[in-house]
């Protein structure tokens, strides 16, 4: 989900910067969905959403989906954010570090070569002094013949991969972080704008019964009751300005600046374009949420760790040589008549180790069925994200709409009290009533945008964002194809 600035199409971007994700990843065997053990299914697929509407194979969400809320000043925010946020950076080392462990894991598969020099001298009392030069190479290999280097090789391999969908998991969720603060932001601008205008509108009101106070038309009881409730709509501003300035300080961590350095223009969330989003079906969500597929590698790697340990309990096959010239004097050190060689073949068979190895092998199992259960639990969890962010955008919906009702109403019954107020056909309780169903329903609508749009992006997240596998490989594996947008 990169996207930087002055690089070409979106689709060549996102394929560069994935080139190397993908890799190693057709080492993956697909997703495992059925147990080795029982050769049962892992999970139960849904065949499609429970709180979908709509057509179930339609298009999965852009690799740039953030561009569809309509907002430059947004989508600049998360592309800093690619670019910038240091938990994103921190995962780009450790894909570094399990690349250079997969190295390490697969030394044991070639020989292992050493050079020796030596020079010396031994004298003892007047007897002349005797000399010794030699130089030497030893070479030793150990013959993976029950394939516990190569499962041990697998599993780093297997590490690595899912250190790239670590990356991508880290990637979506600081996505989302970048797009739910601005929203944050923009609901507390809203927010402010409307407790400044429910003061004005009470001063105004205020205004209104001073002068009825001043003519003798009104109790100072109207009058001290009007002024609580212009000091209670100033007392709500403080809060909503720490709110903002907060919130864009925690936007300038997640685009890895110092709060300082960034300024947020914003604006309103009314101007924020809601977005539809296709859900596309349950099975596809294995492919498209990055951390599933970072469950299913670690589940593969826990299954190679199981190989090794098992391998470990039979005999280990070891050849050993060296070659090289020995001899007293420097001019005859390379000559035929110094030349030295060996060569050997040994087997250790464990017998009796305080059962270490068969306390590994079980140790191993143990944790491949906790990765198992992990996996399990990741793709029912993808499920029931994506059933939540629907029920809640369909639900939010009504209820901004119902909202927006409520507030409509609630402005025209303040402006008739208003105009009965100076008309002096109105008490001061329903005046007061008035303005405090007005004020909480404005600030109420605000908040319910807010928990909509939040919802929306939910989902975005809960469907893996869009991030999916490529083309060729999901052909290649006989996986679910995305549709074109």
């Amino acid at each position: 989900m990169d996207v930087r600035s002055g690089l070409g199409s979106k689709g060549e971007a996102r394929h560069r910067r994935l080139a190397l994700v993908f890799a190693l990843a057709p080492l993956l065997s697909g997703c495992l969905l059925t147990s080795e053990a029982t050769d049962a299914p892992v999970v139960d697929v849904p065949p499609l959403y429970r709180a979908a509407t709509g057509a179930p194979k339609a298009a999965l969400p852009a690799p740039d989906w953030w561009r569809g809320f309509r907002s430059r000043e947004l989508t600049d925010f998360v592309e800093r954010a690619h670019l910038a946020n240091l938990d994103i950076a921190a995962a780009v080392a450790r894909i570094e570090q399990a690349d250079a462990q997969t190295r390490v894991a697969g030394a044991p598969l070639l020989p292992l070569i050493t050079f020796e020099g030596d020079a010396s001298r031994l004298g003892a009392g007047t007897a002349p002094s005797v000399g010794k030069l030699s130089t030497v190479l030893n070479a030793s290999y150990e013959i993976d013949f029950w394939g516990k280097n190569r499962a041990a090789l697998r599993s780093a391999e297997y590490t690595a991969v899912a250190t790239r969908f670590d990356r991508e998991v880290i990637v979506l969720s600081t996505v989302a972080s970048v797009i739910n603060t601005y929203f944050l932001i923009l609901s507390a601008q809203d927010r402010l704008r409307i407790a400044h205008d429910n003061v004005k509108a009470a001063t105004s009101i205020l205004d209104v019964y001073q002068q009825r106070v001043n003519a003798g038309t009104s109790s100072g009881l109207d009058l001290a009751q009007q002024q609580s409730l212009v000091a209670q709509q100033r007392a709500a501003i403080p809060p909503l300005d720490q709110q903002l300035r907060q919130n864009i300080a925690t936007l300038a961590l997640l685009i890895g600046e110092a709060p300082a350095n960034v300024t947020v223009r914003g604006g309103s969330l009314q101007r924020i374009v809601p977005q539809r989003v296709s859900t596309g079906l349950p099975s596809e969500l294995l492919l498209q949420r990055p951390d599933i597929r970072e469950a299913e590698a670690q589940l593969a790697a826990g299954e190679a760790n199981v190989e090794n340990a098992r391998a470990a309990l039979f005999p280990s096959i070891q050849l050993t040589g060296q070659g090289g010239f020995v001899s007293a004097a420097l001019q005859t050190l390379f000559t035929p008549q110094s030349v030295i060689y060996s060569a050997t073949a040994s087997l250790t068979q464990p017998i009796f180790d305080g059962f270490k190895l068969w306390s590994t092998l079980e140790v191993q199992k143990g944790r491949r069925t906790e990765l198992l259960q992990l996996y399990r639990k990741s793709i029912i969890s993808g499920f029931t994200d994506v059933e939540r962010a629907l029920i809640a955008i369909r639900d939010l919906a009504e209820q901004e709409r119902l909202q927006g009702d409520a507030v409509t109403t609630a402005r025209r019954a303040y402006e008739l009290s208003e105009t009965q107020l100076r008309a002096g056909t109105v008490d001061v309780t329903t005046v007061l009533n008035t303005q405090r169903t007005l004020f909480t329903e404005q600030d109420q609508l605000a908040v319910v945008r807010l928990t909509r749009m939040q919802a929306i992006v939910s989902l975005f997240q809960a469907l893996g964002g869009g991030w999916v596998i490529p083309e060729d490989l999901a052909n290649e594996r006989g996986a679910p194809r995305r549709t074109s947008n």
